[in-house]
């Protein structure tokens, strides 16, 4: 039996947020930025021989994302939207760090009721971290 998206859902399926996959082209830049600079840590770890293209897991609190080497897995100038909390605290802590690469900046409010920054990758990427505004 085939079920409409707005009739009842069904019973043995739940769905988990989705695990993006972003092209890299170094994995020792991939690990600056993403390990030493903005502290998520390596999960693990896949290549399937000494000179072949890496797949990892990289993870900080619940937000999880691959970074891959494998041509064929994800275009680079990919966007993903992260939520969080202590934004503002989060980008100072950033700053602090003088990373050569980026330096963000405050965090910008939007119409659409969040505040926001956006911390360009060195491939191309975008990972625009956000904090909800709390409701007036």
């Amino acid at each position: 039996m085939i079920v409409a998206w707005n009739d009842n859902p069904l019973p043995l399926m739940r769905m988990k947020p989705p695990v993006p996959v972003l092209r890299i082209f170094d994995e020792a830049k991939a690990r600056e930025f993403y390990v030493s600079f903005l502290e998520f840590k390596i999960d693990w770890v896949h290549r399937f021989g000494e000179s072949f293209p890496i797949y990892m897991q990289i993870s900080r609190d619940l937000c999880i994302i691959h970074l891959s080497e494998h041509h064929g897995d994800a275009c680079p100038g990919a966007a993903v939207r992260i939520e969080t909390t202590g934004l503002e605290e989060y980008c100072a802590a950033l700053r602090a760090k003088d990373y050569k690469n980026f330096k963000p900046g405050p965090p910008q409010e939007t119409p659409w009721g969040t505040k926001e920054v956006c911390a360009p990758d060195p491939f191309g990427n975008k990972l625009i971290i956000f904090e909800r505004k709390p409701a007036v």
